[in-house]
This record gives structure tokens, C-alpha cells and sequence, in this order.
């Protein structure tokens, strides 16, 4: 395959999730949609119908593929050592009051809509199966991580870890993964109409999510004073999504799991650190710079690392 070759593969695989991302932004800007659509259906995409689309994945993999206890690993691992680098580069270059907003800003990404759904695009059944059971271990690391970070630099703001925890445990995409590894373990097989009619209904996840992201970048937020949002989204769509990759080829990962991983480290910044840094009364500004500065930017970043990783014939 040339190289000309790859790269149009390439395009297939990510024009189609960052089309739609760019298709809801200039929805948004036409006034078809709005805040409270955009509201409904995030709400509607978060509570059933991911959870819906990672249940049917799950059940229909095979597990031995799907479920890789080395994969967890490495990629908790990378996780944490990805947070520590984006706070120790904190230490010397942002001030102490944004420094949790820049960590959070600068390791949490947004695995659960664009990682999946480009997970989705590149692999298929496997792409959604296995990166539902990744998406488990994305949302408690990353929630826990981003509190811990956050509350260091924000003296005076309390969250209870029990409330923490009990979110996490009601967490809908949790209870869908721990609800379908049964099914898949013992081979369960829900009647047709079931399958059919969840696969329909699951069906509106990705379009739906990947339009709600685009309708919530504001280009109005990228404003002048933006030096740690550039700073946090370089780390955060170049350098450690990089970094990552490497290190897992050098430790022997290769193929589906090497590209699984590099969608997951390279997706942009999750819409969820702006909540968490407006509950807690921090740079909420510069919270929402971050999220539109990655969101652009993945559309490049994403399409040039796949292309990169397919000529080097490692994915």
C-alpha cells in the first residue's frame, strides 16, 4: 500500500467522527440547535444509549480478544505517569491557582465519546467491545485523579470522597460494563427483537455525542490570554499521546491494542473537566479554552498519527 494510499485510509477512519464534530458547531452557529438540545441529548446519550452501545459490544465479543488485563494495566500506568508529568511541568510554568485546571486539562481525555467512536471507525466490533471495558477503568481513574489535583490548588473547596465514589459506582457506563461481562462470559443470547431493537436505539449514540461536542466548542473562548491553554493542549494532543504510543510499541503492543491505546491517550480534553472545575471555583475560562483548543486540534492530530502508525505498519 503507498503512502498516498494510507493516508486516504486514514481519512476514512477519522473524517467521519471529526465531520460530524465540525457539523455541530456550525449547527450550532445557524441557531438549528441549541443549549437545551444540546443538554437533552447529552444527558440522553450519557445515561442510556452509550451505555446501551457499550452493553451490546460487550456481550457480543469474543473475550479473550476483548478483555486484555495487560492492556488495564499499561494504560493505567501511562495514566498515572502522563498525570505526573502534566504536574510537575505545572510546578515551573502555571500559576499555583490554575495548576489543577491545567493537569486536569492537560491528561483527561474525552475516551468515552470521540476515543470510542474513533475506536469504532478503525476496528470495528472489537474497537466498541474492547474499549467499553477500557472506558471502565478511564472514568474511575480519571475522575479520582482530577479530584485529587484539583482540590490541592483550590484551598478552602471540600468534596466528599464518598460522594466521589457513590458517583462513580452509579456511573452509567460503569454498570453497563460490569452488567455485560457476565453475559459475555457465559454466553448469554438475548432474543433478537432485544438485539435489534438496542442496536437501533444504540445506533444514535456516536452521531448525536459527536454533534453535542461540536455545538458546545466556542471559538469565543480561545481568547488572547490563552498561553496555558496552548501549553496544556500541546501536552495533551502531541507529547504524552506520543510519548504513550511509544512506550507501549517498545514494551510489545502492536496492532489493534497499540491503536486502540493511541486513539484513547489522543483524544481531546473531556467536557466533563470544565463541570468539575466550575463546581470547585476554579479558572472555569480557562477550563473551556483547553476543551476548544484539543477538540480543533484532534481533527490534525489524531488523522496524522493514525496515518504515521499505518505507514509504519505497527497498527
Amino acid at each position: 500500500m503507498t503512502l498516498v494510499e494510507t493516508f486516504l485510509r486514514t481519512l476514512e477512519t477519522t473524517l467521519p467522527v471529526f465531520a460530524m464534530v465540525f457539523i455541530g458547531l456550525g449547527l450550532r452557529k445557524m441557531r438549528w440547535i441549541d443549549s437545551a438540545f444540546v443538554s437533552t441529548a447529552s444527558a440522553l446519550v450519557f445515561r442510556a444509549t452509550l451505555p446501551t452501545l457499550v452493553f451490546l459490544s460487550i456481550i457480543r465479543a469474543d473475550l479473550d480478544s476483548a478483555l486484555n488485563p495487560s492492556l488495564l494495566v499499561f494504560y493505567l500506568a501511562a495514566t498515572l505517569a502522563s498525570f505526573a508529568l502534566a504536574w510537575i511541568w505545572s510546578l515551573w510554568r502555571i500559576p499555583r491557582a490554575d495548576r489543577g485546571v491545567y493537569v486536569q486539562g492537560a491528561f483527561r481525555g474525552n475516551c468515552g465519546i470521540v476515543g470510542l467512536a474513533l475506536a469504532a471507525s478503525l476496528y470495528g466490533d472489537y474497537g466498541l467491545s474492547a474499549g467499553g471495558i477500557l472506558l471502565g477503568l478511564v472514568i474511575v481513574s480519571y475522575n479520582v485523579l482530577s479530584v485529587v489535583v484539583l482540590l490541592a490548588y483550590q484551598p478552602g473547596k471540600r468534596l466528599s470522597w464518598l460522594d466521589i465514589l457513590r458517583d462513580i459506582a452509579r456511573n452509567p457506563l460503569i454498570i453497563s460494563v460490569f452488567a455485560a461481562i457476565p453475559f459475555a462470559l457465559w454466553e448469554v443470547r438475548l432474543p433478537g427483537w432485544v438485539m435489534t431493537s438496542g442496536d437501533y436505539f444504540a445506533s444514535l449514540t456516536l452521531p448525536l455525542a459527536l454533534l453535542c461536542i461540536g455545538a458546545t466548542v466556542s471559538l469565543r473562548a480561545i481568547r488572547k490570554e490563552s498561553k496555558p491553554a496552548i501549553s496544556a493542549s500541546w501536552l495533551k494532543m502531541v507529547v504524552l499521546p506520543a510519548a504513550c504510543t511509544l512506550a507501549a510499541w517498545l514494551v510489545g503492543f502492536e496492532g489493534r491494542e497499540l491503536g486502540l491505546m493511541f486513539l484513547f491517550f489522543a483524544s481531546p480534553t473531556a467536557a466533563a473537566s470544565f463541570v468539575m472545575v466550575k463546581a470547585l471555583g476554579g479558572n472555569d475560562r480557562l477550563a473551556a479554552n483547553i476543551i476548544a483548543l484539543t477538540t480543533l486540534l484532534a481533527s490534525v492530530t489524531v488523522t496524522l498519527g493514525v496515518f504515521l502508525l499505518q505507514s509504519m505498519a505497527v497498527i
